[in-house]
């Protein structure tokens, strides 16, 4: 039974997730354990089939914190564009190349559609590295029209209803074939799949691909280099290996992971997450359940 008070408001955390089974488990990891209290709910949808070459899935988050103190909320970025649909101003952003920090307050929602690595560039039409650590209003990679979108997700909770608007919405406007966005999903997807990529001549050699049009690929289709994305994913591994609670070697980790040396390795990670590996606080939620949290 949920906990209120007086005025109805949540008096204690309560988080409800739910997923698509056909996506899988999420791979995001918050940097930070959950609140005292609040009311939260998390919901990952997939496209029609036919957006998936450029549609990794719909997300849609909602929380009530009224009477709560605010959530800063902290995560490592994936090497994908998302389209948010809030308020005040609903956005496209572009890959964060260090951890995605907000706070949250009051009541509200957002539903976001997260693009496949290189899928975003069909729409756009520009290089994708130009949205770098920012972002863009809507309108100005789908036109006025977007906003009747906008105003249909807005004005409801169920995230089905967002996912149907969406759906129609992005299959109107679907975008040709394009084999380099393809090629550059497959590129990212391979850093995932294969941990001993540790430096992008192994990502060139194994793909027969030069260095050259490998970065030319990533920065045109990706929006960051693959470098990168190589660095992204080898930290994701650590932030397991922190979570499993074992003692660390971190000399060797930092051989097994590509760097230079364990110094390198805490620069990186502090370079990325803006915190040292002794400051880190999902630590705590590591204390508390063992495991990784992910969005």
């Amino acid at each position: 039974m949920r906990q209120k008070d007086a005025d109805g408001l949540p008096t204690r955390y309560e988080n409800e997730e739910s997923f698509d089974p056909a996506l899988g488990q999420p791979r995001g990891v918050l940097l930070r354990p959950p609140p005292a209290a609040g009311r939260f709910r998390h919901a990952r949808l997939s496209a029609a089939p036919e957006l998936a070459a450029w549609i990794d899935h719909y997300w849609m988050v909602s929380w009530d914190l009224r009477g709560c103190e605010p959530r800063l909320v902290e995560s490592l970025p994936h090497p994908n564009v998302h389209v948010v649909f809030e308020k005040p101003e609903s956005s496209a952003w572009g890959i964060s190349t260090c951890k995605f920090s907000r706070t949250l307050e009051d009541k509200a929602h957002v539903f976001g559609v997260k693009f496949t690595p290189g899928g975003f560039f069909p729409f756009f039409g520009k290089p994708v590295s130009s949205l770098a650590d920012r972002s863009v209003p809507i309108e100005e990679v789908f036109g006025r029209e977007v906003r009747e979108l906008e105003r249909a997700i807005l004005a409801t909770e169920d995230a089905e209803v967002m996912n149907t608007a969406a759906d129609a919405f992005l299959l109107e406007r679907k975008p040709q074939p394009d084999e380099k966005a393809d090629l550059a999903r497959q590129m990212v997807e391979r850093i995932l799949r294969e941990p001993d990529i540790l430096a992008v001549d192994d990502l060139a050699e194994r793909s027969g691909i030069s260095v050259r049009g490998m970065q030319r690929l990533f920065s045109q289709y990706v929006g960051v280099s693959p470098k990168w994305v190589i660095r992204r994913y080898r930290l994701h591994e650590l932030l397991e290996q922190m979570h499993s609670g074992k003692r660390l070697d971190w000399a060797q980790l930092a051989v097994g992971l590509g760097y230079f040396d364990q110094a390198h390795l805490i620069n990186d990670f502090r370079s990325i997450t803006g915190y040292a590996p002794t400051e880190y606080p999902g630590l705590e939620m590591a204390k508390d359940n063992g495991a990784v949290k992910r969005v």
